[in-house]
């Protein structure tokens, strides 16, 4: 049985829900894996470049959110960092950059280049990186693993990976942010979209900041990566005709509703030639299709294959929210396992 060196790169609620979910799954990981780990590095903006290859209490850090003998800065970036740690596997977990998938990337590309697995739930990685790291982990013989970046919970990218050989994409759509449909829901009760989103917020669904969901930019990238990694054509958000629910009115989504035909914003891929064209829009959809009856946080990806006529995959959430981090870092999670199969 190996011990593992993690080293854990942000530290927000999926890093936190990550690091609890591993140390209640020790036993399982210990018994049917054989899989032993340790946490040697954390690298956050607050708390420096810390590593200690004997491990960091983890316990400390999940009860305080900080390192209980207030380590310091042992590195002054992610290549020296790694060093420090001896890590075996990185989580890299920082927030996404839309517009260049930095540093994310730089991380990944760093840990792959030192010789351990990188593992990511930042979805910029794969848009803007896709290629060149997975060429990289191929070299180095590791795996760069991110099936958390696109509607988490659900195994997309690993369903398609070892479950789907041969086939070949031709049209997708779906609904790939559920903060959206969950405001479109309150919307169609009545309250304005400043009125939805302000609920969406109470509520834990919505950021402080809900461009990402409102504007339609979150389904944009995960666009971006579907076509990215499963239709082996690169995508960049600015080739995705984009619109998102920011102009709709209460009174036009209310309409919709009852006329039976309710508005979801919904993310289209189609194969065209040798490449592909991507749109992320409100669409008044029929009350038979399936993604009309997606409710609340839930979300649906529906893939058209040249030897399938249909398939789809749903991820089912309760009305009362969305797929908070704990969810996501099972992805994580279960990557870190098919990560370490490959040993």
């Amino acid at each position: 049985m190996k011990r593992y060196n993690i080293g854990l790169l942000g530290f927000g609620n999926v890093g936190r829900a990550l690091l609890q979910l591993l140390q209640e799954k020790t036993p399982e990981l210990r018994e049917r894996y054989g899989i032993e780990w340790q946490l040697t590095g954390m690298a956050t903006r607050r708390m420096g470049w810390l590593a200690d290859p004997h491990g960091l209490d983890v316990s400390a850090l999940l009860a305080r959110g900080e390192l209980g003998d207030k380590r310091e800065s042992v590195a002054t970036n992610v290549r020296e960092w790694l060093i420090a740690a001896h890590a075996d596997v990185v989580f890299e977990l920082t927030s996404l950059n839309a517009e260049t998938g930095q540093p994310a990337i730089e991380h990944i590309r760093a840990a792959l280049e030192y010789g351990a697995h990188a593992i990511t739930a930042n979805k910029g990685t794969v848009v803007y990186g896709y290629q060149e790291l997975q060429r990289l982990a191929q070299e180095h013989g590791k795996q760069y693993l991110f099936e958390a970046t696109v509607m988490g919970g659900a195994p997309i990218f690993s369903l398609f990976k070892y479950s789907l050989p041969a086939t070949t994409i031709q049209r997708f759509k779906g609904l790939l942010n559920s903060t959206s449909n969950v405001i479109i829901e309150e919307m169609e009760q009545g309250r304005s979209i400043e009125q939805a989103i302000k609920k969406a917020q109470e509520l834990g669904i919505a950021e402080t900041d809900p461009t990402q969901d409102v504007d339609g930019w979150d389904a944009t990238v995960k666009v971006c990566a579907i076509a990215s990694v499963l239709m082996d054509t690169p995508l960049l958000p600015a080739q995705v005709e984009r619109e998102g629910i920011r102009g709709l009115s209460s009174a036009e989504v209310q309409a919709a509703r009852l006329a039976g035909t309710p508005y979801k914003l919904v993310a289209r891929i189609e194969r065209s030639g040798t490449g592909v064209t991507a749109t992320v829009k409100p669409e008044r959809l029929a009350i038979h299709d399936p993604l009309a009856l997606v409710n609340g946080g839930s979300m649906l990806a529906h893939f058209e294959l040249d030897v399938l006529p249909g398939l789809t995959v749903t991820l089912d959430v309760p009305n009362t929210g969305t797929v908070g981090p704990a969810v996501t870092a099972y992805d994580v999670l279960a990557d870190f396992i098919r990560a370490l199969d490959k040993d």
